[in-house]
């Protein structure tokens, strides 16, 4: 039996590691308290991830960033994480000059209430009933699409489309990255789809990018057009892995590639990234020992 009790800042004696998944002002107020205690903070919010002095970690992306960690280190969003495993990886092979990416995000990315919003919208109107008002987004998100994730904010660009722009940013440390997004809800129940086009400083053959992509770690290929062989959410849901697939060139750009991406937002997106921040800083002595704790 797994007993739950409300976490207090005593809560963090004796602990090593303390994983936070919750609101920004639960994080801003137990995460020093741990810190003080000797503990190290994963916080998979937004509250602290564009700190200066809090490394936001992708393992495969930028992992020795965890040694300069003074207590916290932040998990980016759910939807920035697919995207700078796959910039990573292509920019081993050419400098990258500007990124166009459009996302088609599933409920569970609002939380457990939006998915059962999904679930009984879906099942009223299949059955004929009349729908109750929309409780989690503007409108319902059964059989529809809404274009916008979280609230508006500078040139009607979304708080979701800036963080992925100031967090891959901060991950790929190029604070220069050109890069705009668009935000999609979409009515699917697990996994965050993704269109990225990627234009770069000189001409990038398909197959030199789908090479790069399936040697990079934490990334399959799945790119098999001709047999409808592609990442979708049904088969990147429950998957620890980034998949991509239509790799192609770029019509539009003489030095661009488009590609399509599939993660599953619970996982790589959240949980998974965790525990694997965990194991680097475990792998790189980044745990305070407990010297208590070997009397």
């Amino acid at each position: 039996m797994l007993t739950v009790k409300e976490a207090t800042p005593e809560s963090f004696d004796g602990v090593d590691v303390a994983l936070i998944s919750a609101s920004s002002e639960v994080s801003l107020a137990l995460a020093p308290e741990a810190v003080k205690r000797g503990v190290l903070v994963i916080d998979d919010g937004s509250a602290y991830r564009m700190e200066p002095s809090v490394p936001l970690i992708v393992p495969e992306v930028n992992g020795e960033d965890v040694e300069w960690q003074s207590g916290i280190i932040s998990i980016p969003n759910c939807t920035t994480t697919p995207l700078v495993m796959a910039l990573a990886a292509l920019r081993q092979r050419a400098k990258i000059s500007s990124v166009t990416v459009s996302t088609y995000q599933s409920v569970t990315g609002t939380g457990a209430a939006a998915r059962a919003e999904l679930l009984a919208q879906s099942r009223d109107m299949l059955n004929g009933q009349e729908l109750s008002p929309p409780t989690q987004y503007p409108h319902r998100i059964a059989f529809n699409l809404l274009p916008q994730v979280d609230d508006f904010v500078d040139d009607d660009y979304t708080k979701e489309e800036l963080k992925m722009l100031n967090e891959s940013r901060k991950i790929l440390g190029d604070p220069g990255l050109r890069l705009a997004a668009t935000c999609v809800r979409v009515p699917v129940e697990i996994s965050h789809c993704e269109s990225v086009s990627v234009e770069f400083d000189r001409p990038m053959s398909v197959d030199v990018a789908r090479e790069a992509l399936a040697e990079f770690p934490g990334i399959m290929l799945m790119d098999r057009p001709g047999e409808s062989v592609y990442p979708m959410p049904s088969n990147s849901a429950d998957e620890d892995e980034v998949m991509v697939g239509r790799v192609r060139r770029d019509l539009a750009h003489e030095n661009g590639i488009i590609l399509w991406l599939a993660a599953d937002n619970l996982r790589k997106g959240a949980a998974l990234n965790a525990l694997q921040i965990m194991d680097e800083c475990v792998k790189r002595d980044c745990v305070r020992p407990r010297v208590a704790a070997a009397v």
